[in-house]
């Protein structure tokens, strides 16, 4: 059914459907397959972001004594199977833990398939049906230099966890001055679904952007969610990584063997152009590229499609070089349409690139409604809406 959705929803030429398997794959764009690179390998979003899981816990470490005064960093690389060396074994533990509702049973979506497994019981394991506590217990272990992954079922449930995100988690940088952070990660699917109604569909980043010293990261595919991951739990910062759910296997790239952190603040061109730059994230970055195909096949206009992948801090060097280049913007994504988070972008970049612009920038977004359940097409902004005000920018 999910599949079903967006390919209703997307119908590009820049995305593959693979026969049976129900997934969406990412092809490269301008004709052609890609040749495939040699150290990966095909996964779909969940698997991505489980074999990111498994890295993080099979690399990190909790260090004391003078390791707790080291920056947090990247985990140290894999090493060999054997003892820990000696000089090491005395002052360091294992330092990443996973948790949350669910998730040493897999996880309802079965991104945490296999950890509890492989690393124990103390490693991962469950908490109580209580957003708030496992927010808070991500903000009390990350005091005590350990590395919290934690796990929100829905990111319609961040709510009930908003105080300890917000008053707490964000603000330990600030009222610390400096000398400490809260470096916890947490992951949540969102986004819409094709069957989640008002419960299980919401988009609420637009709440976390408000907050400074929160990161706030929304992948688009497999190759990003692994990349980013890696990156929010290696972060020193607290970081919300939303999941679109939708795309969990129902889009497939080639994702690197490697475990390399992706860089956080940057976002990514997937389609040079020269009439419109389409700026969006997560699984509307999809429909915006399937909505940029049609309007060169049907009216010859030149889409450029920015993933904004980090939301904040956002790229703003890259996405204003793009208005500058194009003259025109339109941002889009599926959380409602008032005071959303396209909102400011729209004031951010036309008050930068306002003697470049051609046309008023557009936004085309969810309605300003309650998500709804039977009225989802209706209330989502699709490729048909996405090109109608494309054609109507250019044309203005």
């Amino acid at each position: 059914m999910a599949a079903a959705a967006l390919r209703r929803r997307a119908g590009a030429p820049a995305l593959r459907w693979l026969g049976g398997s129900a997934a969406l794959h990412t092809a490269p764009e301008g004709g052609g397959e890609a040749a495939a690179a040699p150290a990966a390998r095909p996964l779909n979003l969940c698997s991505a972001v489980n074999e990111a899981l498994h890295a993080a816990l099979d690399g990190n470490e909790k260090c004391t004594g003078e390791g707790a005064a080291r920056a947090r960093g990247p985990w140290p690389a894999r090493r060999a199977p054997g003892p820990e060396p000696a000089h090491r074994a005395a002052r360091c533990t294992r330092r990443a833990l996973v948790f949350g509702e669910d998730v040493a049973f897999g996880g309802v979506f079965r991104c945490t398939a296999g950890l509890a497994e492989r690393f124990g019981g103390r490693r991962v394991f469950n908490t109580p049906l209580n957003e708030s506590g496992i927010a808070g217990l991500a903000v009390g272990l990350a005091s005590q230099g350990y590395v919290p992954i934690a796990e929100i079922q829905f990111a319609d449930y961040l709510h009930p966890a908003f105080d300890q995100l917000v008053s707490e988690a964000a603000k330990v940088r600030f009222r610390s001055g400096g000398t400490s952070a809260a470096g916890l990660t947490l992951r949540a699917p969102v986004g819409a679904v094709g069957h989640g109604g008002h419960y299980h569909s919401q988009s609420p980043e637009a709440f976390y952007c408000h907050v400074p010293g929160l990161k706030v990261v929304v992948p688009s595919g497999p190759k990003s969610a692994k990349g980013l991951l890696l990156a929010c739990i290696a972060d020193p910062d607290p970081c919300i990584f939303l999941e679109p759910k939708i795309l969990y296997r129902t889009c497939v790239e080639d994702v690197p063997l490697c475990d390399e952190p992706a860089a956080l603040g940057r976002a990514a061109v997937l389609r040079q152009g020269r009439d419109i730059t389409l700026l969006g994230w997560g699984a509307q970055v999809h429909v915006l590229r399937a909505a940029a195909a049609t309007a060169e096949a049907q009216h010859g206009i030149d889409c450029e499609v920015v993933d904004l992948q980090t939301l904040l801090p956002y790229d703003v060097a890259t996405v204003t070089s793009s208005v500058a280049k194009t003259g025109r913007l339109l941002v889009s994504h599926e959380a409602p349409l008032t005071a959303g988070f396209g909102a400011e972008l729209v004031a951010s970049i036309t008050a930068r690139c306002f003697l470049h612009l051609q046309a008023p920038p557009a936004r085309v977004c969810g309605a300003d409604t309650p998500f709804p359940l039977a009225f989802e097409p209706l209330y989502l902004p699709g490729v048909e809406r996405v090109l109608e005000a494309i054609v109507a920018t250019v044309r203005f």
